[in-house]
């Protein structure tokens, strides 16, 4: 329990609040006692508190109206009401709205500790979750777009230069590539970045069940419908909707989608009143949605609705300058998540993951980490940490010369000459590469008269 716990008291009656606020400061924590709706309201305006303890009726200001506008201040501060017997049934509606608990009156002191206790000690475990959330989304960088190859940074810079407008986006890309994270980063550089991002998956769902996901149902409106539910539409109010695999919708799914896009406005199942919608729609998709659009597999109206501006993600084999970037990016990730110590990669095991092509792009490459990282028992990434089925392409310069083996000097100058020629002789990324400093791999080309005449 946090002993310095921050509680305000509000009750109109002097002696209880006296009585109630001197039990509370024994046990430790710091009392902000009020004697009105209006100082506590006024108290609530200029600081947060870890807890509210409030009378529920009171002139003028009661507590119902304290319990809604702590609420709406600060979401994950807990509210306990003090009841007479009379008025139980009014604190039980009162929880219903969002408040902890109640106390009746007159009550007993144990009650009192035991309530305070644990209303605090859930406020306590909603604090460690969002800072574990927060901690979580910047391990796993959820907005961050690691890359220094030159066609992402020109498709970065467009994204950025659309990101702040209206307009609808399609992303293209085969799976793996990172649509979402770029839907993400296309929200985050926009002026909808403190609306919602809402997303859903098109291939996963029937029809029905997808218009049930995306625009929600009324109380009642089919078996089972026992209370109203918003739609990702509705709930994207404000925000962006990033809809991925957007051709696996039915056509009959692609007219209901296109009537919300040109009317800005979603009708829930079973509902009789259209609500309006202020949403960004985001599609991603791995097909050719233009081939989709000549087979009639998709709409045209629609595709012109979604594709006002396009974007187009490189598989990873078309950007292997970023394997290196990536790699360290996912090592850093993933030792925190595991709580381990890894500080570098092996040449094996970075040259043979240049040599592989990816058909799963990103994914597949984080995922090689991430079970390299689990399976590590040192501070470095070795080769048999690898997947099987990499393991066996060690480039040739590893393998022996004609009647005998390399020797390791032979072996040093064939990989670091391989290195600079699959970076394009850029120095800094080579000695990334060898895991090596600047200096280091100067010295080394001088040794093996490697240099290019350029500064390194």
């Amino acid at each position: 329990m946090n002993r310095r716990a921050d509680i305000l008291v509000v009750d109109d009656e002097e002696v209880a609040l006296n009585n109630l606020s001197h039990v509370l400061k024994k046990e430790g924590y710091g009392v902000t006692p009020v004697q009105s709706g209006g100082d506590a309201l006024k108290a609530l305006s200029e600081r947060e508190f870890d807890l509210v303890i409030t009378d529920l009726k009171m002139e003028k200001i009661d507590g119902l109206r304290i319990l809604e506008r702590t609420k709406e201040l600060y979401k994950d501060t807990e509210v306990i009401m003090i009841t007479g017997y009379a008025t139980v049934d009014s604190a039980i509606n009162a929880m219903k709205s969002g408040a902890y608990h109640y106390i009746a009156k007159p009550y007993k002191l144990d009650m009192v500790r035991k309530v305070v206790t644990e209303a605090l000690e859930k406020r306590s475990l909603k604090k460690e979750n969002v800072r574990l959330k927060e901690h979580l989304k910047a391990v796993r960088g959820e907005s961050e777009i690691v890359t220094a190859n030159a066609k992402m940074k020109k498709l970065l810079t467009m994204a950025a230069q659309v990101a702040d407008t209206d307009s609808n986006v399609i992303i293209n890309g085969e799976s793996g590539t990172g649509k979402e994270l770029l839907t993400r980063f296309l929200h985050m550089c926009s002026k909808r970045k403190k609306g919602p991002l809402m997303s859903v998956n098109c291939g996963v769902f029937n029809e029905e069940l997808l218009t049930n996901e995306l625009f929600g149902h009324e109380k009642g409106a089919f078996t089972g419908a026992g209370e109203t539910k918003k739609g990702l539409v509705e709930l994207a109010d404000g925000g962006t909707l990033f809809l991925d695999e957007i051709t696996e919708m039915s056509p009959s799914m692609q007219v209901k989608l296109l009537r919300v896009i040109q009317e800005k406005e979603v009708m829930r199942v079973g509902g009789i009143k259209a609500m309006k919608v202020d949403v960004r729609f985001i599609a991603a998709t791995n097909r050719n949605l233009q081939e989709e659009v000549k087979n009639g597999r998709f709409r045209q109206d629609l595709f012109f609705r979604v594709n006002v501006v396009a974007l187009t993600l490189p598989p990873l084999s078309e950007r292997k300058d970023d394997i290196p970037l990536l790699v360290h990016h996912f090592i850093k990730k993933f030792s925190t998540l595991m709580q381990k110590d890894i500080r570098s990669v092996s040449p094996n095991y970075m040259e043979t993951l240049m040599h592989y092509d990816f058909p799963g792009n990103i994914r597949e490459l984080e995922n090689i980490i991430e079970r390299g990282v689990a399976l590590s028992t040192g501070d470095s990434l070795e080769p048999s940490l690898l997947p099987e089925d990499l393991r066996g392409m060690l480039p040739t310069t590893f393998r022996r010369k004609e009647d005998r083996m390399p020797t390791l000097a032979e072996q040093e100058k064939a990989y670091i000459e391989w290195v600079l020629s699959e970076t394009g002789d850029n120095k800094t990324l080579a000695a990334q590469i060898l895991s090596i400093d600047r200096v280091s791999l100067w010295r080394k080309l001088k040794k093996y008269d490697l240099e290019t005449g350029d500064d390194i």
